[in-house]
């Protein structure tokens, strides 16, 4: 019987304020398997993946950390969507309503989504369809990275090295009581064992504490003698920003790239996205007549999760340099200033703090997430807009007999985030994706337009060439 990390609880329950579930979309060949084969396929694939062979258990009050139990896979968690039209405009559409959705957690957490014989797909000749799939992960479940690796269990060709979860420790009688009663008491007793450690956790937390606060004076030390760079500064909500209503509607747009157009000498795939994100931005901006001087990124950075965790990352703040008017120089400065952002973020002394929190009382916790103030924008803040860039590896995946084509991702929107951006790898492709609200960006096409030009103006002056691979594939 396990716990959810902290951090990992802390998803969990936000899921009940915010939409922040994880939509990752592989796009395969048609080979006209049917629903029901594609659904017998993947509940006889589930059977390898202990990730999906799982569920939150709450416990009473949340006297304790919610606990992960086992639980089968049903064939709701299979829905294959019937559009009328399947064409890649419809899906597109599709998958926008689907960002408004959210999975309970304690039912079960994930959910595949198909689309079948979609027409007119990006890559495709037109005499081809293509097979959808949108796998849908709550965020208690896994980050960005733990979701690829997930996804390659999923849709893998060879078998997944890892046996089914064993049944849950605790007491024998709840381990032979059927699954209802067995897991009632199952919760009532990881909240009794739990009661006494609330005074050890509470001063844990105090102990903790003081070292963070030495942690962050030693972290000040090192800034102000030149060893690490300093933090980000905040910045003046813009438009991009909302008013910090949650958004109710999603929209989609999603530029699918062979990787090569995006490689330039120096530079990462995440760096020249970022600044032809910082191009597409200003022109949008500045045509609406609402450019404000300084544009910043929040970017998550991957590190290894503490203990059981699922979730493992921090957001840094990264300046989109608006000012500096080249390609060339635009994207130096993105690289330096993303490349201290990580430097500080990855220092030791960092984790002082995500150790408070590992230890503080699940009571305290909920309360902390359940009333903090996520649905008013703030005076301040850490960026305009996300960008979320993962390589999910090679494109050595099928579903339904068909070979994957393409990925892509939709980071999640909020009351402070409007717009988000995805740059998410497969093989030799790289899709850029636009997650939008439109009560914000209202024609999701023109910005789209302006970041496809500006991701190969970006590259092309990086290579120091005038000649620019096909817009799309």
């Amino acid at each position: 019987m396990k716990s959810l990390a902290a951090r990992d609880a802390t998803m969990y329950w936000l899921s009940a304020r915010t939409r922040n579930d994880l939509f990752l979309l592989y796009c395969f060949a048609d080979t006209g398997r049917d629903a029901g084969r594609l659904r017998a396929d993947v509940a006889d694939r589930v059977t390898h993946i202990p990730d999906l062979l799982i569920h939150v258990l709450d416990t009473p009050a949340n006297i304790a950390y919610p606990i992960w139990a086992a639980c089968e896979f049903t064939n709701a968690q299979f829905a294959d969507h019937d559009l009328g039209a399947a064409t890649w405009a419809n899906v597109t559409a599709a998958v926008g309503d689907l960002l408004g959705t959210g999975l309970r957690a304690d039912d079960r957490p994930w959910r595949l989504h198909v689309f079948r014989n979609v027409r007119e797909v990006p890559g495709f000749a037109t005499d081809e369809s293509a097979l959808v799939a949108v796998l849908q992960l709550s965020h208690a479940l896994a980050d960005g990275r733990r979701a690829a690796l997930i996804a390659r269990a999923l849709f893998g060709r060879s078998e997944f090295p890892a046996a089914p979860p064993r049944r849950e420790s605790g007491p024998f009688v709840a381990r032979v009581l059927p699954d209802g009663i067995r897991e009632t008491v199952l919760s009532g007793f990881a909240a009794t064992r739990a009661l006494p450690g609330i005074p050890i956790g509470m001063a844990r937390t105090v102990v903790r504490g003081l070292a963070a606060a030495r942690a962050q004076g030693r972290l000040a030390e090192l800034t102000a003698a030149g060893e690490l760079p300093p933090p980000a500064p905040d910045a003046e909500p813009t438009v991009l920003n909302g008013g910090g209503a949650v958004p109710t509607m999603h929209a989609v747009r999603m530029l699918v790239c062979e990787k090569a157009r995006l490689r330039a000498p120096g530079h990462s795939v995440t760096v020249v996205a970022l600044t032809a994100v910082s191009f597409a931005l200003e022109r949008y901006l500045r045509d609406r007549g609402e450019l404000p001087p300084e544009l910043r990124a929040q970017v998550p950075m991957a590190f290894a999760a503490s203990g059981d965790g699922r979730n493992g990352y921090r957001d840094l703040s990264v300046d989109l340099a608006v000012a500096e008017p080249t390609p060339r120089a635009r994207a130096d400065r993105i690289a330096a200033e993303l490349a201290a952002r990580r430097a500080r973020a990855a220092h030791p002394l960092q984790a002082a703090r995500d150790a408070v929190t590992a230890v503080l009382p699940a009571p305290l916790l909920h309360r902390d997430v359940m009333h903090a103030p996520i649905d008013t924008l703030p005076e301040r803040v850490s960026g305009h807009t996300v960008v979320s860039s993962v390589d999910r590896g090679g494109a050595d995946l099928e579903f339904g007999g068909g070979a994957v084509r393409f990925t892509a991702g939709f980071p999640a929107l909020g009351a402070v985030m409007h717009l988000t951006h995805g740059v998410h790898g497969l093989g030799d492709t790289v899709t850029v994706s636009v997650h939008a609200d439109p009560a914000v960006l209202p024609d999701p096409d023109r910005y789209a337009m302006l970041l496809e030009s500006a991701l190969d103006e970006v590259a092309c002056s990086l290579r120091g060439t005038e000649a620019c691979g096909s817009p799309k594939i």
